[in-house]
């Protein structure tokens, strides 16, 4: 018998764990890599919307290979970072590590923050919201340069490092991790770049935006039935067939 209670025990056990995973690894974030836009590359807010996210300051998308080439469009005119397409050697590449499209936000010119309300939180629960960034420079304009970006999830700010870029620049992507405590069903996520100086545009660029569950709540108390009550049925069905193999 003993033998019985340990096989319901485990396949009771498995119910919880792959819900448990399942719960773990939904990605909160619409668009998170910021492929689906009405447009293409543009100005958002102006003459291109990214489906999930809003923003209402001087931010950018910039298709894959564009930064530095054909650039995009906004109320000012065409605007494009350095890099080798257009005479800086300084390593751009055609996209981010998620590849495709990505957003470049002026950090020190009409700031104004991006953002998306999420749903689905557990209160109470942790959450690791994981991105790429990194710092760029307007093309056309000379001097050294820093960004940042300012993170928000419902009241609760991060700050990544301020990177110091070189006139020219660009400073390679980097993956940053942040972790947030939900205290609401539902919270704005917010990136604001902080750049300077003022008139040579530092530009922030963001990328593969994900928010999972890291930490997950003790189980429901019907959820804890639910597995008991097919640990039991399991448990008579093991003893059906152990008594007709007895006849």
């Amino acid at each position: 018998m003993s033998m019985l209670w340990r096989r319901a025990g485990l396949a009771a056990a498995a119910v919880l764990v792959t819900i448990g995973s399942a719960r773990a690894q939904t990605n909160l974030v619409t668009n998170g890599d910021f492929e689906l836009s009405t447009h293409g590359s543009g100005q958002i807010g102006y003459n291109t919307t990214v489906t999930g996210w809003a923003t209402n300051g001087y931010n950018f998308l910039f298709a894959s290979g564009t930064a530095d080439h054909a650039g995009t469009t906004g109320q000012y005119g065409n605007l494009q970072l350095w890099g080798p397409g257009n005479g800086s050697a300084n390593g751009l590449p055609a996209s981010s590590p998620s590849g495709g499209n990505f957003i470049a936000a002026d950090g020190a010119y009409d700031q104004g923050a991006i953002t998306q309300s999420i749903s689905g939180l557990t209160v109470g629960q942790t959450y690791a919201l994981t991105f790429e960034w990194a710092g760029a420079q307007q093309s056309g304009f000379t001097g050294p340069t820093t960004e940042q970006w300012e993170v928000k999830l419902g009241g609760d700010t991060r700050y990544t490092p301020v990177l110091d870029d070189v006139s020219h620049g660009f400073t390679g992507w980097i993956t940053q991790t942040f972790t947030f405590t939900a205290t609401a069903a539902t919270e704005l996520l917010s990136f604001l770049a902080i750049g300077t100086p003022s008139g040579v545009p530092p530009f922030s660029l963001l990328d593969g935006v994900s928010l999972h569950a890291t930490a997950i709540p003790e189980p429901s108390s019907s959820l804890i039935l639910a597995a008991g009550c097919a640990a039991m049925a399991g448990m008579r069905r093991l003893r059906s067939r152990s008594r007709r193999a007895a006849r």
